[in-house]
């Protein structure tokens, strides 16, 4: 059930990021996105906090990310990590030409 919950929001041209509220690099991650321009319904957020499946969510992350923390932020169907991960990938650009890449911008 996790695998396909997180199979069908993936999609390659939405960028997609897996939070908890209370999770300091979740705020980071969104800060940072927070200064893009999204093609309405490319951008999503979801909470996995109150989710009775957070556990196996997080092991299928594991599996598929190599990490099972949040944030974990896909672009398109693609995990580019964490907060840090996103904030470093904002700094050199590299965030923007993905997102661009896979239409998700206005």
């Amino acid at each position: 059930m996790a695998q396909e919950f997180v199979e069908t929001k993936i999609k390659g041209d939405k960028v997609v990021l897996f939070i908890k509220p209370t999770c300091s690099y979740c705020v980071m991650a969104k800060d940072v996105l927070s200064k893009y321009k999204f093609k309405p319904g490319h951008l999503e957020y979801i909470d996995i906090s109150g989710r009775s499946d957070m556990s196996s969510l997080q092991d299928y992350f594991l599996e598929i990310t190599g990490a099972r923390t949040v944030p974990r932020v896909f672009i398109g169907k693609e995990c580019v990590g964490g907060g840090s991960d996103v904030a470093e990938m904002d700094k050199s650009g590299k965030l923007k030409e993905m997102m661009q890449s896979i239409g998700a911008l206005q």
